[in-house]
């Protein structure tokens, strides 16, 4: 995890995840969330705090979600319909709800799906927020399957290569499959350079953007160490940054996230529905439909093992691949506690209070 993420040691509060969880959840259904669904919206949270992923777990969404539900942008209690489905398919209408409330339920019909078949897509139209996408695959790895899951978040923040408007959101993309031994392979990534929710926490930090990470209002890349600007005062870049840097494969993985989320679903491309209706897609494949659920695994574990064991280059400790941190950060944060920025513990007992939960962290 890069420096700029970390909240410093002197602003660290420890919340226990006990703690952590049932505030989240108490807070959901203080929205008018089902108990049952405010436990799943929280778990989705929890887990990207667990595994060091704050940008989307407590400190920058909750309060976001609790103003959407407010100003009536998000429907707590919606009517998920089934728009279409086939054997190994299926589309959902969201009916305005927070990405988090319908998009496990999407992968648990993949899943079923997959199941039976040997592979289950969904797509959803008109939700919002879906949180970490990394959720998602690992719901299927618990399986033994390969999880996927993109999402077309809107279209008011990248900028195309050699684009001076925008297009796109940050149009994430997940993936993930099991091993044996080994901590899964987890990759989740935004198509920008970096995450927008990772430059809102920069800002509580104090941490600044390395170069090339944004643009200005005319897509030209900023390539100067600079602190994070109010949203609207800048765009994004499609990871790489310059064409010269491989830009064009960021848009390129972007334009996918769109297709397969966006278009595919009917919700349309991200830059024409935006707002609280968003769009996700995922997918699961059950692995001992194409070989052997063992030899895969053993395979996992020695394509793993191979990365993660090597010698580093000079200068650096270790060599990681996707997952393998944070599979270590949340065993480590179960044992100590999650550490939230100070103001987001203040924010969290003000709301408390607010809404007469009777809860204090830590």
């Amino acid at each position: 995890m890069l420096k700029h993420f970390l909240v410093p040691e002197e602003d660290q509060v420890l919340v226990s995840e006990q703690a952590a969880r049932a505030g989240t959840q108490a807070v959901f259904e203080a929205m008018g969330v089902p108990e049952a669904d405010a436990a799943l919206c929280t778990d989705v949270l929890i887990t990207s705090d667990l595994r060091g992923c704050e940008s989307h777990g407590i400190s920058n969404t909750l309060r976001q979600y609790v103003a959407g539900y407010r100003a009536e942008r998000m429907n707590p209690v919606p009517n998920v319909r089934t728009v279409r489905e086939s054997a190994v398919s299926a589309t959902l209408d969201a009916d305005t709800a927070i990405g988090l409330q319908v998009g496990p339920k999407a992968m648990e019909i993949a899943m079923e799906k997959a199941e039976e078949f040997g592979m289950g897509a969904v797509g959803v139209q008109n939700c919002g927020h879906v949180g970490m996408l990394a959720y998602y695959p690992l719901m299927a790895i618990e399986r033994d399957m390969i999880g996927v899951c993109m999402v077309s978040a809107g279209g008011h923040l990248m900028v195309p290569t050699f684009g001076s408007e925008t297009v796109f959101g940050t149009h994430p993309i997940a993936w993930a499959a099991p091993a044996d031994e080994m901590p899964p392979f987890v990759f989740d990534v935004a198509t920008t350079q970096v995450a927008a929710n990772k430059i809102m926490l920069t800002r509580r930090i104090g941490s600044k953007l390395e170069p090339g990470w944004i643009t200005d209002l005319e897509g030209n890349p900023i390539m100067d160490r600079v602190d994070a600007p109010d949203y609207g005062k800048f765009f994004m870049p499609p990871f790489g940054g310059t064409r010269e840097n491989g830009s064009h494969k960021g848009m390129g993985f972007a334009t996918v996230a769109d297709i397969m989320s966006g278009i595919l679903s009917g919700n349309g491309p991200g830059f024409m529905a935006g707002g609280g209706k968003l769009s996700q897609f995922v997918m699961a494949f059950r692995i001992d439909a194409f070989t052997d659920l063992a030899k895969f695994k053993e395979d996992m574990d020695a394509l793993l093992r191979r990365i993660a064991d090597m010698k580093p280059a000079s200068g650096h400790e270790r060599v990681y691949y996707a997952g393998l941190i944070e599979h270590e950060e949340a065993a480590s944060r179960r044992e100590l506690g999650i550490p939230y920025h100070r103001e987001v513990v203040e924010w969290f007992n003000g709301a408390s209070a607010e809404l007469n939960l009777n809860l204090r962290w830590p």
